[in-house]
């Protein structure tokens, strides 16, 4: 086993963290999500379940990697609960499950980056979608994206992940900015943000059942937590910096690229007065070509707003290889470079059903929201809330200025409402997929 690697800078953790938390599930599951179940309703449910649920859910998680060192799976062990490692084993095969059909999203948008500059989606969007979102172009851009993937995780933590999302994260945070300040001039745009900010209560109370998994799902996916990807982020902390600030720094920031890219594509939507209550996992690919192949200089547009796009899903995917990437180097001799290569290659073959069949990848995407996510979280409240309980609180404490009360606070903050939000969420999501039958795969 070789030496483990760490973070050059705090500001370098941050990043990453922020950079697998501002993924595709900000700017791609986010605004169709939030336009399928109501707009201002999701949005509400979402803001609640990020502050109450994932604030707490991902300080556990920090706790637990930064105190052990290890990958998800042996830092149970390490911390002297050897029969919990099958929390570890759930949070790496939910990462990995989820990384497989991400991946195929990831090929998606470099066709799309290319069909902006070219032109080639905006005679008919709904038709482009169709022939580039399965089939054999989209499994040769799967394989693409996960090459790229491999490649950064490949050069290490230092020289890979940290340098890429260094970069990455400004820069996704900077366009989207800018696109937005583009947004509000549209005519028609006021719409769009009514539907996006104004809580519609009724809407919410009417849809409640449907809208909480979604929205906890949601915030699970958007934070990255659940998938090990935070474990062993923090596991590669060097130090006794502030867990308190940086989760909150993270949450914040991903929150608003989330808010931004809503921002961005609900009032593009209404501008054209394109509906945006769809639903499937090409919905804004469709809905923003559309919008795009009606405005001026729509091909310049969509090229940024695709690239955007891109660096997020590379910033995220990078965390979900890297959480399998990290357990094979702590417990073989392979050289890095071969483990990203082997591993990366396992999770492009789990993919190809969802290349080749988008019903695939919707139905990989529904388990993982309704089923593996939150049971992937309960297992690690319950860890650290009620099994490993004052030392996860002593290792909290290490390097901030907050007294016992506020970790306090979060421990019983986690070990009960929090628990019982993510119970909630679970019970929901198997009426979904037992009830309604969504756990039978497409044959």
């Amino acid at each position: 086993m070789s030496e483990r690697e760490t973070w050059a800078t705090r500001a370098g953790f941050i990043l990453a963290a922020v950079g697998s938390a501002v993924g595709l599930g900000n700017i791609w599951q986010f605004p169709f999500k939030t336009a399928q179940f109501g707009g201002s309703s999701f949005l509400v449910v979402y803001l609640i379940a990020v502050l109450g649920i994932g604030l707490p859910a991902i300080l556990a998680e920090f706790v637990i990697g930064r105190k052990a060192n290890l990958n998800t799976i042996d830092a149970f062990e390490k911390l002297g609960y050897r029969n919990w490692r099958i929390v570890g084993v759930l949070g790496l095969a939910t990462g990995f499950w989820i990384l497989s059909y991400y991946s195929v999203v990831g090929g998606w948008v470099l066709r799309y980056i290319a069909g902006s500059l070219t032109g080639a989606y905006f005679g008919d969007p709904a038709a482009y979608f169709g022939q580039v979102s399965a089939g054999m172009d989209a499994l040769v851009l799967h394989a693409v994206f996960m090459a790229l993937v491999i490649g950064i995780v490949a050069l290490g933590i230092e020289d890979g992940i940290e340098k890429a999302t260094k970069l990455m994260v400004p820069s996704i945070v900077v366009i989207l900015i800018a696109l937005a300040v583009w947004a509000f001039t549209l005519p028609g745009a006021g719409e769009g943000y009514a539907y996006f900010l104004s809580p519609n209560f009724d809407a919410l109370t009417a849809n409640f059942t449907e809208i909480v998994p979604f929205a906890v799902g949601q915030a699970f996916f958007s934070l990255s937590l659940g998938m090990g990807a935070m474990i062993t982020y923090a596991s590669y902390i060097d130090g006794d910096e502030s867990l308190f600030s940086d989760s909150l720094t993270i949450v914040v920031l991903n929150t608003f690229v989330g808010v931004l890219a809503g921002l961005v594509v609900l009032p593009l939507l209404f501008a054209q007065g394109i509906d945006p209550n769809t639903s499937g996992a090409g919905a804004v690919f469709v809905s923003v070509a559309t919008a795009f192949a009606e405005l001026p200089a729509g091909n310049i547009l969509g090229f940024f707003f695709f690239v955007v796009v891109l660096v997020a899903a590379l910033s995220s995917a990078i965390s979900l290889l890297e959480v399998v990437v990290s357990w094979a180097v702590d417990n073989t001799s392979y050289s890095r470079p071969v483990i990203a290569t082997g591993l990366g290659s396992v999770i492009f073959a789990l993919g190809i059903p969802s290349a080749w069949d988008t019903a695939w990848l919707t139905w990989f995407d529904t388990l993982a929201y309704q089923l593996l996510l939150p049971l992937s979280v309960l297992g690690i409240l319950v860890f650290v809330g009620w099994v490993y309980g004052r030392p996860a609180l002593a290792e909290l404490l290490k390097g901030s200025n907050a007294g016992e009360g506020l970790g306090l606070t979060w421990l019983w903050t986690a070990r009960t409402v929090v628990i019982a939000g993510v119970v909630g969420t679970l019970i929901l999501g198997f009426q979904t997929l037992f009830v309604g039958g969504a756990i039978v795969p497409p044959f």
